[in-house]
Parts: C-alpha cells; structure tokens; sequence
C-alpha cells in the first residue's frame, strides 16, 4: 500500500522512499523492535565478521572489490580501523600495560634524555594509533608510489585502512598474544617483539599490493614496495625530528626545568 514520505512527502511505493531513503512508516510495537534488534546486532556483526575473514585471506582482493563497487556485505574501512584500533589500544595499556613496561626498558637504557626515552615510550606503545594518525601521509606515499596504475588518493586511503587493518589484526592475533604468555619477562625481551613485529610491515604490503594488483608482475610489486618502505622511512624521520624541535622550543619558553627534562644525560 502507498504511502506518502513523512520526511519529503514523497510516494512511498516499496519498502523505502526513493527520493530521501526514509523507511516506510510502521507503527513501533514488539515486532518493530525485535526486527531493530535483529538488524542492529546481525547484519552489523556478519559484516565485521565477513570482513574480517576476507582481510585474512586476501586483503588486497577484499580492498580492491570494495572500491570497484562490491560494498554491500562490506564493513566500512575507515570504521573498521578505529573499531580494531580501539581494541588494539586496549589490549597494550589495560591487559599487557605496555606503556609501563617500554618506559622501565627505556629507563634503563639512558637513551640521551627524559624526553627521548619518554617519546620512544609513546611511539613503541602505540603504534596503531599513531599509523591511524597517519593514514592520510601513507596514503601520499602509496598514491605517488603507484600513481601510474589508475587510482586516486581518496582509493589509497581506502588501501592504506585495509593494510592497517591486516597490521592490527596481526598484532593482536599473533603478537599480543606472544606477549602476554611471556609478560612476566624483562621489559628487553618485551621491547625486542614490538621491533620484530614491525619486520611484518614490508610483507603485509607486498601481499597486500599484490592481491590487489594480482595481474602485475610479483619483481615490479617488490620493487614499489621497498620504494614505499624507503618514502615512510623518511617521513618518519622527518616526523621524529619536528617532534624533536618542537619539544625543544617549548621547553626553551617554559624555563630551566623544562630544558632539564630534554637535556641529554
């Protein structure tokens, strides 16, 4: 039966108004709300659950079918990044208290000051909230890398959310894991499998790459992705020495204590 749209006044001749998407008006009583429930809790977790699988097995087919269009059991790459970001950030301070752990391992070592081993803390603990961050600066990288082949930067954000994805999902399948059975280890031991964990990096690109450029040849997709390593190397050190300068002016304008805390050991 024909309804006419309380948000457009548009005819509603199926289940949703064609104009402004607005549901077809259904009095809510117990089954308006089960089917809620039903929708909110089953389609959103088969399409976390769907993609989460499909990351696992091929993360650069399950990027490349998102962007050409196939969506429709998809969970959305940028919300999914900050689903599994939260839940990586939770897993290191609240379980593994990494932060604690990287700050008596940098502690120990007198690395040159206060400030720097207080900044290697906050960059080993979180490195999946400071690649989130950085999303938009792999992106760059990956779009001028691959800019010959056909997509815009806007699609390399979109990658760069799925291989950051496939990266968290590894660290809390495989290396959060490690770590908590060997938590009652040195904080050395600690620090040395959040370094290890990074040698995955360059791998889970080039798998990545090469499942979404299945048709290119494999030495082309090594060679781009060692020029990708080489362009994120570089900007992280340029990100290191901004922090760095940055640091050092506000400790000038805030005083001797302040020039204490940075000054080298």
């Amino acid at each position: 039966m024909d309804q006419i749209c309380p948000n457009c006044s548009n005819t509603i001749k199926v289940n949703f108004c064609e104009n402004c998407g607005q549901k077809k008006f259904k009095r809510i009583d117990k089954k308006y709300i089960w089917d809620e429930i039903q929708y909110t809790v089953f389609h959103t977790n088969k399409g976390l659950l769907y993609t989460l699988k499909k990351i696992i097995q091929n993360p650069g087919k399950t990027a490349k079918e998102f962007i050409d269009g196939n969506r429709v059991n998809h969970y959305k790459p940028i919300l999914l990044i900050f689903v599994l970001s939260g839940i990586s950030t939770y897993i290191s301070f609240k379980i593994l208290d990494l932060s604690k752990i990287l700050g008596a391992y940098f502690a120990d070592k007198n690395i040159n000051s206060k400030f720097m081993g207080d900044l290697m803390t906050f960059l080993s603990s979180y490195t999946t909230i400071l690649m989130l961050a950085l999303v938009p600066f792999f992106a760059l990288t990956t779009k001028i890398v691959f800019r010959k082949w056909g997509h815009n930067y806007y699609e390399h954000v979109v990658m760069n959310a799925y291989i950051l994805s496939y990266y968290t999902l590894f660290s809390i399948l495989v290396v959060y894991p490690l770590m908590f059975v060997l938590r009652e280890s040195s904080p050395t031991t600690l620090y040395f499998i959040t370094q290890i964990s990074l040698l995955a990096v360059p791998f889970i690109i080039f798998i990545f790459f090469k499942g979404f450029y299945a048709d290119k040849p494999t030495l082309t997709i090594i060679g781009k992705t060692l020029l990708v390593l080489l362009l994120t190397i570089l900007g992280y050190i340029l990100f290191i020495v901004i922090v760095s300068i940055v640091g050092i002016i506000i400790a000038m304008i805030m005083g001797p204590e302040a020039m204490k805390y940075i000054k080298p050991s």
